[in-house]
């Protein structure tokens, strides 16, 4: 994966996990710009979301990890970007699969039901995956709206 400064986005029931996943990259030599939340005073999952596709849209940052909650509602904010594939992952073997088969530019976490030991082992497996393309590109091509 072609890694430049990940771009970090998270609601307050995610912000804990995104201070541990400042730490992570921190640790892995990596630059991150985090695009809020920056407490845990209730706020919305969407409000970030936006803030870190529109990161990657215009190429400030890539790829991008969020987390909320159940880390649903952030995804679907994401997702409802055209050039953003947010995959919502709580085992390694989701996260391999969404860079392999959908390059999946953005890693996404619930913040309420996984650790930061598998939070680290879903970041390592994501950040060490590529994109196969092949068959998978073409699937890629038909996910967009015109």
């Amino acid at each position: 994966m072609d890694v430049r400064t990940v771009g970090l986005a998270s609601d307050h029931a995610g912000y804990a996990l995104k201070q541990f996943v400042k730490q992570y990259l921190e640790e892995k030599g990596m630059e991150y710009k985090d695009y809020g939340t920056y407490t845990e005073e209730s706020c919305d999952y969407s409000d970030f979301g936006h803030l870190l596709a529109r990161g990657i849209e215009q190429g400030e940052v890539y790829p991008g990890i969020a987390i909320c909650g159940s880390g649903e509602g952030i995804a679907m904010t994401l997702n409802k970007h055209q050039s953003i594939r947010a995959g919502l992952c709580w085992i390694p073997e989701i996260a391999h699969l969404i860079r392999q088969h959908n390059d999946a530019n953005v890693l996404v976490m619930p913040g309420r039901f996984i650790d930061t030991d598998m939070a680290r082992r879903i970041m390592d497996e994501f950040f060490a995956t590529s994109f196969e393309g092949g068959r998978h590109q073409r699937r890629i091509d038909k996910m967009r709206v015109e």
